[in-house]
């Protein structure tokens, strides 16, 4: 067979082709950081302000907005594959490493429920949201997520300092810095 030579032309085009999909691919993966950024950030202060401020006993209820971003992100996801013509080693690797991350949320959620939440939960779902920033900046090669995913084990570690309730806010300013921020930069960039 005969190797068929490419222009340089032609080669700045694929190369120009995979840039703007590498750039449209960033763009698709913010709303995901931002969405759930959002719900984890008013879910972590709002607990806190529930808890400590209005001293409602039944503070965990603001954590029900978890359900609408659970349904947004099917919803979105089933949209991007129907819309998909080409599948990225980028792309997938972010849909299983989150895809992970949420089985691992909903795990240790469990585990906790039957443990019991008045206990020091907040680090280990801080470094959650380390892990899985961390790895996705490596991933989009995108240094904002790699030290947002660093920020929050330094948190994570910090909040096992401070009572259940001040781990809130620990958690929310993790969220802050490895999710809203580095997904605000990434939308920004992508752009």
């Amino acid at each position: 067979m005969k190797e068929e030579q490419i222009s340089a032309e032609q080669s700045l085009q694929v190369i120009q082709s995979m840039i703007s999909k590498a750039r449209q691919d960033m763009s698709d993966n913010s709303i995901y950081f931002l969405v759930w950024g959002w719900i984890t950030f008013i879910g972590c202060s709002g607990q806190f302000i529930l808890l400590e401020l209005v001293k409602y006993e039944k503070h965990y209820l603001v954590w029900l907005l978890v359900p609408v971003g659970v349904v947004f992100s099917i919803i979105q996801g089933i949209k991007e594959e129907k819309q998909r013509k080409v599948s990225t080693y980028v792309g997938d690797s972010m849909k299983y490493l989150w895809m992970g991350m949420g089985i691992s949320f909903f795990v240790l959620s469990m585990i906790l429920t039957k443990l019991g939440w008045g206990s020091p939960v907040f680090p280990f779902f801080i470094l959650l949201y380390g892990l899985g920033t961390f790895i996705s900046g490596l991933f989009l090669r995108f240094r904002p997520l790699i030290a947002g995913g660093i920020t929050a084990w330094a948190l994570a570690v910090g909040s096992v300092f401070v009572s259940y309730s001040y781990q809130m806010l620990f958690g929310a300013a993790a969220i802050l810095f490895s999710y809203i921020i580095p997904a605000y930069m990434l939308r920004r960039k992508s752009k």
